[in-house]
């Protein structure tokens, strides 16, 4: 809808929830830009492309309610099988590594390969592939259930961006 010209949506104010959700809150990096909602993500951030780049990286925030959303393992799972090698093979990833952020577990993840990207949950056809690409994982073991921080992008511009994911998950506090 349009009023006056402008999107209703940019007349809206800011969704508290949008930076906390699972009884955590996190502080998102300044150079990351907050996308509008959308369905299943508790945020989205989108962070410039890196010189070079031609696309953008993305940072999605998932919570799906208390006692959704899998285990742990099942999503590190889910996201190395979005990722194959070079020549189309299962990608062999690293551990998952497991720490404490202010008190709360945090599993992290470091891919990169091609990605298989989905259309959407309702897509039937398939994923499109994309080389070249890395993903930077954190689940976050929240009270009202796990926060699923997941950076994807072109390599360049996902490991130009880790210093300030990085900077993301160590604000996220009760």
């Amino acid at each position: 809808m349009r009023l006056n010209g402008l999107t209703t949506a940019l007349l809206l104010p800011a969704v508290a929830a949008a930076d906390s959700a699972a009884g955590i809150k996190w502080t998102a990096p300044a150079t990351w830009r907050q996308e509008a909602a959308r369905p299943m993500r508790a945020a989205t951030y989108s962070i410039p492309a890196s010189k070079g780049d031609s696309e953008a990286a993305e940072c999605a925030v998932f919570y799906f309610g208390p006692g959704q959303g899998g285990s742990v393992d099942a999503n590190v799972q889910r996201w190395v099988g979005q990722f194959e090698t070079p020549d189309g093979k299962p990608l062999s990833p690293p551990p998952a590594k497991k720490d404490k952020v202010n008190g709360l577990a945090v599993t992290r993840l470091d891919l990169q390969g091609t990605y298989l990207a989905s259309m959407g949950p309702m897509a039937a056809s398939g994923a499109v592939k994309k080389p070249g690409y890395q993903l930077l994982g954190a689940i976050v073991e929240a009270p009202e259930g796990p926060v699923f921080f997941k950076l994807t992008g072109p390599a360049k511009t996902v490991t130009a961006a880790k210093a300030d994911f990085e900077k993301l998950v160590h604000s996220v506090s009760r």
